[in-house]
């Protein structure tokens, strides 16, 4: 039988230490999934070890992102907080407080829209997406139009706002969004949910293919071009710091331009997935304080999946141990609060979410979260019926 290696890892003790190593399994249902970096959560080699057990197993495989991005490390977080493989200690004596019998995999993806491919597809349980491609695929709108609404996604929480980060090489000498006229930018790869906002950020500005020198790159290839010196600038919609854009900043290579002014505002008004933001000053070395915009990270999870497992995912979310791991294993950790889970949302809640959000007392019976997105006819779905719209052809993408 044909062996596949991963890149696996997995959770020792109260101590929560993750340890990575490489696993050589055979076929199998983790090894089938779609091809990319995965984190396997529950001390997956003793549970392929134990076969008394693997009726009380069920894997829930979670699509983030790219490795340099913000998606794949905040996956791992969730991950480990929503699985407790069979044998686990109990919660209450120092274990996990996930669902029972339940193993989290992180499965690094190229984002959002094939996120949302995969979960319509029926290949992965759930994954993270930008609020602006949740929305356009469940409106079939935007850049899912003429593919048809894709009505099988229902979300679990809203997580943090992620930065537009407009990259700039230093040396240049460019300032403002205007100046780069000229210039051979990245707008991320084809299809893209960054190359999509990238083309509508820049058109409001009055620029786009015919008068810049568009490169198709994936971020991990933008940094090497950048230090190359064969790249002017790229954009990256990631949650701040993106490793990434840290990278080069501690080689004082680059800068970053600030979407404002009254574009901005033009921007949040029509498409009200956009909001006005700030990359803080001391966010990247030698980088001053940034006003940009962003659009929120969201769990997307498939609408058949059963009430009562979504119930306990969403109950192990927001667990009080898992706010520790939160606040303690990434800066965007801390801005996942049960308080904002329901902001902004682009898809409908699925049922068992939204059993807890009422339990919790952040939703009433029946009552709907109250976003421009969510409810139907928005200011952007106007748009882009007026056509508007970024253009039709999601492939792949980063966050």
């Amino acid at each position: 039988m044909r062996m596949q290696q991963i890149w696996g890892a997995w959770v020792f003790g109260s101590a929560r230490r993750l340890h990575v190593c490489r696993i050589r399994t055979r076929t199998s249902a983790v090894a089938r999934m779609p091809r990319g970096l995965v984190i396997v959560l529950g001390i997956v080699a003793g549970l392929l070890a134990m076969p008394s057990h693997a009726d009380e197993v069920s894997f829930f495989r979670i699509g983030t992102g790219s490795t340099s991005g913000t998606y794949f490390p905040v996956g791992g977080l969730i991950a480990s907080a929503i699985s407790q493989p069979p044998g686990s200690r109990p919660c209450d004596r120092g274990g996990s407080c996930g669902v029972p019998g339940l193993i989290a995999v992180v499965q690094s993806t190229t984002g959002s829209v094939a996120n949302v491919d995969a979960i319509a597809e029926g290949t992965l349980e759930s994954g993270f997406s930008q609020a602006d491609v949740a929305y356009w695929a469940s409106t079939g709108t935007g850049m899912f139009a003429g593919r048809g609404a894709v009505d099988s996604l229902r979300t679990i929480a809203n997580f943090y706002p992620e930065s537009l980060h407009l990259v700039v090489r230093r040396d240049l000498g460019v300032w403002r969004v205007p100046d780069l006229r000229g210039r051979r930018i990245s707008l991320d790869r084809e299809g893209s949910g960054s190359r999509v906002d990238a083309l509508l950020i820049l058109a409001a500005y009055g620029l786009g293919p015919d008068n810049l020198e568009i490169v198709e790159a994936s971020p991990g290839e933008a940094i090497d071009m950048m230090r190359d010196g064969t790249l002017d600038a790229f954009f990256m919609i990631v949650g701040t710091p993106g490793q990434a854009v840290a990278e080069l900043a501690d080689e004082s290579l680059i800068a970053l331009l600030p979407i404002d002014g009254p574009e901005a505002e033009i921007l949040t008004t029509i498409y009200p997935f956009f909001s006005r933001d700030l990359i803080p000053s001391g966010t990247y070395f030698n980088v001053p304080a940034t006003e940009t915009l962003s659009v929120g990270a969201q769990w997307l999870v498939r609408a058949d999946l059963p009430e009562q497992q979504i119930y306990e995912v969403t109950r192990a979310l927001w667990h009080d141990n898992t706010r520790q791991l939160l606040e303690n294993g990434h800066p965007k950790g801390r801005l996942i609060r049960k308080e904002t889970a329901l902001d902004g949302l682009g898809v409908p809640l699925h049922p068992g979410a939204a059993r807890y959000y009422q339990e919790a007392g952040l939703l009433g019976e029946g009552e709907v979260p109250e976003n421009g997105l969510t409810n139907g006819t928005s200011e952007a779905g106007e748009a882009t019926n007026a056509g508007e719209e970024p253009p039709a052809n999601p492939a792949t993408e980063s966050e």
